[in-house]
């Protein structure tokens, strides 16, 4: 069975990533290569040459050709070989494959399983990062741990309150039950914890103002296997959404993970923050950009420690879930789900 879900769309790199230059990304084990046209088209390649499989990505750009470095066979951005060295006759199978490629809201996306299959609609919407009502900072994190792993650190934020003290987390994030369900038609899955008369922690106090207490919510919105959204809301304590949704006094944030399989053993992590206050306050854009770059990298270095762990666990080991992991537990089932279907 394939360690991850093959016919679904994953962000390979943020647009601006992808230019003149030749850029190796690897996508549930497939080794792909992303570049731009002339004109700006992003393509991804596999990125391994027919002939002796160097990878393409150590070759260069001859116009909109990629020229791999090793013997020069040169490929075109549909994947098909022009040229071959010391001969006119290009063998018919000497191209390599070219896989679909999409770019929404600031993403590069790309389906690695079955091209016939790929439907663009069914890209998940990160609106809020190219939304004018909306700020955004984010980054890529290559992560040296499985998928799941990472899978069940967002879903259960309890840790916050533990791995990210003096950051994000306060004591009231661990001791506040959630409530999760699994939509019934769709691979979501959604978790909330509503924090009445919360300390207010760094992340938020710096960045909008507001002193404790403060109502704070967790609403996350998992769309397997993918996207990772928490909709997060801060407001003075007491302070309630209008009958109509309008919520002028409370402060929004849309924190995003994109969870992209490179291995069974690795992922790659496209993070953002997204705000809808403060909109022009670069401050703030660097503030939150410093801080969650720190967070992130509290958890990269718990998870790389249990990744040695559970790869030196036998088949069969054994833990313990509690109430807190009802939402994470739904999520490894959605996944599963999709494993399992390709």
């Amino acid at each position: 069975m394939n360690q991850h879900p093959r016919n679904q769309w994953y962000v390979a790199a943020w647009r601006h990533e992808v230019g003149r230059r030749l850029l190796a990304r690897t996508i549930c084990d497939e080794p792909v290569l992303l570049y731009r046209t002339r004109d700006g088209r992003a393509v991804a390649l596999a990125d391994r040459c027919v002939h002796r499989r160097l990878p393409l990505s150590l070759g260069k750009l001859v116009d909109d050709d990629v020229e791999c470095g090793y013997h020069g066979f040169t490929y075109d951005c549909t994947g098909t070989c022009v040229s071959v060295p010391g001969q006119d006759r290009i063998p018919r199978t000497a191209r390599v494959a070219a896989y679909p490629l999409e770019e929404r809201d600031g993403l590069v996306w790309v389906w690695i399983g079955d091209a016939g299959a790929a439907d663009p609609a069914a890209i998940p919407a990160c609106t809020w990062l190219d939304d004018p009502g909306w700020v955004a900072v984010g980054e890529v994190t290559h992560s040296p741990f499985r998928t799941g792993l990472l899978l069940d650190n967002l879903m259960d934020l309890s840790h916050e309150t533990y791995l990210h003290a003096g950051l994000i987390g306060t004591p009231e994030v661990a001791a506040t039950p959630i409530t999760w369900h699994v939509e019934p038609d769709r691979p979501v899955v959604r978790v909330s914890r509503h924090m009445s008369g919360a300390q207010c922690p760094p992340f938020y106090s710096e960045t909008t103002g507001m002193p404790s207490p403060v109502d704070r919510w967790q609403d996350i919105e998992y769309t397997a296997p993918t996207l990772w959204v928490n909709h997060a809301r801060i407001a003075p304590a007491g302070v309630e959404p209008g009958p109509d949704g309008s919520d002028p006094r409370a402060a929004h944030a849309k924190i995003i993970h994109l969870l992209t399989p490179e291995t069974a053993t690795s992922c790659w992590d496209f993070w953002a923050v997204a705000r809808d206050f403060a909109l022009t306050d670069q401050g703030v854009s660097d503030f939150l950009l410093k801080m969650n770059t720190e967070v992130v990298q509290q958890d990269l270095d718990a998870l790389t420690e249990l990744e040695k762990v559970v790869a030196r666990e036998p088949a069969d080991a054994q833990e313990l879930s509690i109430g807190i992991d009802g939402g994470g537990l739904a999520a490894r089932e959605v996944y599963a789900k999709l494993v399992a279907g390709g």
